[in-house]
């Protein structure tokens, strides 16, 4: 009789891996050359697009904060650059927060900004 080197281990390492395939289509949740692929493959792809969501989410907010500054006569970027001269310490995210669920509150930083403005600063000739 042939001597049984991984027996139990190795049957374990098979159901673990196959466990974790669970749901994938084909044969990537069958056999366990293809769901180890499939699985290092998924891995990759959680970690970067982990990071591509931020990237998207950052984006959403500069969209949102750019609609509500055109709907109050400003720019965006004049926004951005009153703000942090003023010294108000406003992420992105809760400046896009403000300006959906707290209007008036917005209004009030456009107001500050169109006041620190320079005088013909706006004007395109």
């Amino acid at each position: 009789m042939a001597r049984a080197r991984k027996g139990a281990a190795r049957t374990q390492a098979r159901r673990k891996l196959l466990r974790e395939a669970r749901g994938y289509f084909g044969t990537k949740s069958r056999l366990k050359q293809q769901a180890k692929v499939a699985l290092m493959r998924a891995g990759r792809n959680a970690w970067i697009h982990r990071r591509l969501r931020r990237r998207d989410f950052r984006s959403l907010w500069i969209t949102r904060i750019t609609a509500a500054c055109r709907m109050r006569g400003i720019r965006y970027s004049q926004l951005i650059a009153a703000l942090a001269n003023a010294s108000i310490l406003l992420n992105r995210k809760m400046l896009s927060e403000i300006a959906i669920h707290d209007p008036v509150t917005f209004d009030a930083l456009a107001a500050h900004v169109k006041g620190a403005q320079p005088v013909g600063a706006g004007s395109k000739n």
